[in-house]
């Protein structure tokens, strides 16, 4: 018989691992809380170590068809706008790491692994219906407690009232995972103190010499914007993040920003960044705002499963944007998910350890390295004038990042 295994949360990474389970031979059963399966938010940045998970997944041809491909990174000094370095993209990143570097907008990513679920496997999917509570019976609890004499299954309570049996339970429920929460114990997400200003606009919408094809960051005192193309380049994704005070409410907090607000933050900045920023409002576009959370980096391979219960994404590893890593790391979570679960002659305990053990000192680097780039890219001072000349003079190795974008070890090993 088949086993079974329970996905909270069908957000990118709940889908992916929706995907990877079932390539794995296992049958899913996939639980979202809210009534339509959706992503917020706009860009996503995918390095060719993402690109080749879905490549694997034989999401190739959808990727092409929503995506867009830049042919480089640059960066640029926010004061003066001068550029600071470069980072060939398009086929030199084909050339190095096996597959292209593309920008998407969060939507057309979760469309193209919901589709790749729908077309290619055999999951159920039940919206509107979340996960409350869980019992492990191979000694992990969560607040329905152990199940004293019970087979090794899992067994989960939905909002619904239905008590549903499984023989694993993926949380790929965000930031404010309750299965992590039922798992770890109540461990409120940090508060960064950095606001993200997101905008989308239509290319079409704005004059021809603010369009781009690349990806651009722009990096000043304690504030930085990245611009790229999205939707087969139809669309420009445009971030700022500034250092500032977050609201109360964390989990509820997001309403249409203030642009008066944002051109206070970008007082002194170059003129160029300027009229990039105005653009969204001259093309009738508004901008939204979140504030920015994570947790510290992972400490060990418990923090991401225990028993008969696993940690993907943002439930297990939010992380900052600074790496432009997150979706990413959680498809990488749910590529490793297919070979663990793949690995029959193994108890499922130690299937989800080694997806665990595989994982986390990766995923806590990643995090890691997403919280010292921001304070690279916001430095003042000495540290900025450091940063700005190494990039003159080092620019192309300082940008590529070679271990993130080879994959994890197995992703390697494979190569």
């Amino acid at each position: 018989m088949k086993k079974q295994v329970l996905i909270a949360g069908g957000g990118i990474g709940g889908m992916a691992a929706a995907l990877a389970a079932s390539r794995a031979g296992w049958d899913v059963r996939l639980y979202e809380r809210v009534a339509q399966f959706s992503e917020v938010g706009a860009g996503v940045q995918l390095g060719p170590n993402v690109v080749r998970c879905l490549q694997a997944w034989g999401l190739q041809k959808a990727l092409q068809q929503v995506a867009a491909f830049p042919d480089k990174l640059q960066v640029r000094c926010a004061l003066s706008g001068k550029e600071l370095g470069v980072l060939p993209l398009g086929r030199t990143t084909v050339q190095r790491y096996g597959a292209a570097y593309a920008t998407i907008h969060r939507a057309d990513l979760h469309g193209l692994l919901h589709g790749g679920v729908q077309r290619y496997t055999d999951a159920q999917l039940y919206q509107g219906v979340g996960i409350e509570s869980f019992a492990d019976a191979s000694g992990q609890a969560g607040r329905a407690g152990v199940v004293p004499g019970a087979e090794t299954v899992v067994s989960v309570s939905t909002t619904e009232g239905k008590e549903i049996e499984g023989d694993a339970l993926i949380g790929a429920d965000g930031l404010w995972s309750r299965t992590r929460l039922l798992l770890l114990g109540a461990q409120a997400p940090r508060v960064t103190g950095h606001l993200a200003y997101r905008a989308l606009v239509p290319q079409s919408a704005l004059p021809p010499s603010l369009r781009t094809r690349h990806v651009t960051a722009w990096l000043g005192p304690r504030l930085h914007m990245v611009q790229y193309p999205v939707r087969r380049g139809e669309l420009q994704n445009l971030v700022v993040i500034v250092q500032g005070r977050a609201p109360a409410n964390l989990e509820e907090w997001d309403h249409d920003a203030n642009a008066r607000d944002l051109e206070a933050a970008l007082l002194g900045t170059s003129t160029a960044l300027q009229h990039a920023v105005h653009s969204v409002e001259a093309a009738g576009r508004g901008w939204r705002l979140w504030p920015l959370c994570d947790r510290p980096p992972v400490r060990s391979a418990d923090d991401m499963a225990r028993g008969l219960v696993a940690l993907l994404g943002d439930a297990a590893h939010p992380m900052r944007p600074y790496l432009a890593q997150g979706a990413g790391m959680a498809i990488e979570d749910a590529a490793q998910v297919e070979r663990a679960l793949s690995m029959h002659d193994l108890e499922v305990p130690l299937r989800l350890r080694r997806y665990a053990v595989n994982r986390w000192q990766r995923n806590a680097r990643v995090q890691a390295r997403s919280i010292r780039n921001g304070r690279i890219f916001h430095a003042t001072g000495p540290v900025r004038w450091a940063r700005d000349l190494s990039l003159r003079l080092l620019g192309e190795k300082i940008l590529d990042v070679p271990w993130l974008y080879r994959g994890d070890g197995m992703d390697l090993h494979r190569s």
